[in-house]
This record gives structure tokens, sequence and C-alpha cells, in this order.
């Protein structure tokens, strides 16, 4: 919960007000917001089950994609984000395709090698509205089981003031379930809270709960769209 307001930034010859690619005055969009949510992967860190796969088809980029299209890799793996085991994953995935079992249980024993390098663009955002003012939080789909060891892996989940896995709470975007539970823990209607997300269904059903939202395609993007709302 906040403790005080955000600050908010006056324009001045120091601080103009930001503009267009025209070069004309754009005004700073007036706002509510007190709670800023950050989706993960893609967003904080990188996630890539190719970071994983390269290495059992080496320099066959089209098998591998084959594969990951065939056992239709992303609801399999979605599965674990929304909590079931996987072991129990690898299990029920390995009888549907005996032949790619073995991939299977790759994935799960590799599995820290999907996870790449920090968006530390994004992260030095978090930062920067950290001392502004405005409380953080996280909303990710991800397995319970596997989220620990990112968040043992990077420091900066410390600037997050609660977070909200799908794992751990049976839901996962975007169901409304899991967006309402956010909701719960911070405290505040939706329409205080603006939402970061690099899935743009996810976005979507955030907006139809009433969010502010910004669709993530990169981190010079999000601070550019931070700016013009007058978050930054």
């Amino acid at each position: 919960m906040l403790s005080r307001r955000p600050r908010r930034r006056s324009p001045s010859p120091e601080n103009p007000e930001p503009r267009t690619a025209q070069g004309a005055t754009k005004n700073i969009m007036t706002n509510n917001i007190t709670a800023i949510i950050f989706d993960y992967g893609n967003v904080l860190i990188e996630w890539n089950p190719r970071l994983v796969y390269r290495r059992y088809f080496p320099n066959d980029e089209d098998g591998m994609e084959k594969f990951l299209n065939e056992v239709n890799f992303m609801e399999w793996n979605a599965q674990q984000d929304k909590g079931r085991s996987f072991k129990d994953g690898v299990a029920d995935h390995s009888q549907k395709f005996p032949q790619y079992a073995h991939l299977f249980q790759a994935y799960h024993d590799h599995w820290v090698d999907s996870i790449g390098e920090a968006y530390w663009g994004t992260v030095e955002i978090m930062k920067q509205l950290k001392q502004v003012g405005y409380a953080l939080y996280g909303l990710s789909n991800w397995s319970a089981e596997t989220f620990p060891y990112a968040r043992a892996k990077y420091n900066f989940f410390d600037l997050l003031d609660d977070m909200v896995i799908s794992g751990a709470v049976g839901y996962v975007k975007p169901e409304p379930e899991i967006y309402q539970i956010m909701l719960d823990k911070i405290g505040r209607p939706a329409q205080e809270c603006l939402f970061i997300d690099d899935s743009l269904p996810n976005i979507q059903q955030a907006n139809t709960m009433g969010f502010d939202t910004i669709h993530f395609t990169s981190s010079e993007q999000l601070k550019d769209e931070l700016i013009q709302r007058g978050l930054l």
C-alpha cells in the first residue's frame, strides 16, 4: 500500500512537456495511477524454450519449430504455469508423443537454460518508478516449481512490493480471476493500476477490467509511453 501519492512532474524549461515526432507539444495524460504491474517473461527477463532445444536440433531451426508446433509446446507449458507439476506434465505428453519423451524431460532437466538475460532497460525504469513513489507489483504466468530459480538469480525482484505467480494461485493470464487476485492484493481499483505485458490477449483482458495498459515491445518504447502519461 502506498504511503504517499507519487510525485507529478510539472513542465518547466528544464523539464518540458514531451513532444510528438512532428514537434508539436503533447499534453501529459491526466491519470490517477498509483500502482504499476509488470509481467516478467520477455518484459523483465528473456524466456525462450529454444534456448534449451537448440542443442537438440543443431543447425536445424526448422526441425525445432516443427517439433514445438507439433506438440503444442506453449499450451503444454501453460499447464505447468497453471500449477501442474513438471513430473506430471512430462508423463502426460510423453504418453501422447512417445517419440519426443526425451525432449520433454530435457526441458524439465534444463529449464534454467530457457532463461536468458534480464531486460536491464526495464529494470532501470522500475528503479525510476520506485524512486518517484509508485507501488510496483509483478503478475506472471510462471510455474511455482521453477520461479524460485529466477527469483534467486535476480535481485531486482526486491523492487516489487508484492507479486502473483500463476502456478501458485491456479489461474493464468488472460483468465480474469488472476487479475482479480492481483487487485485484491494491491487493494486498489483497476482504474488506479497500470498493467505492462508483452502478450496482446493479456493486455486486452486487462483493458476489459478497467486497467490502464501498455503493450510492451521494448524498454525504450515502455519509457516513451510512461513519459507520455506523465509517470516518469
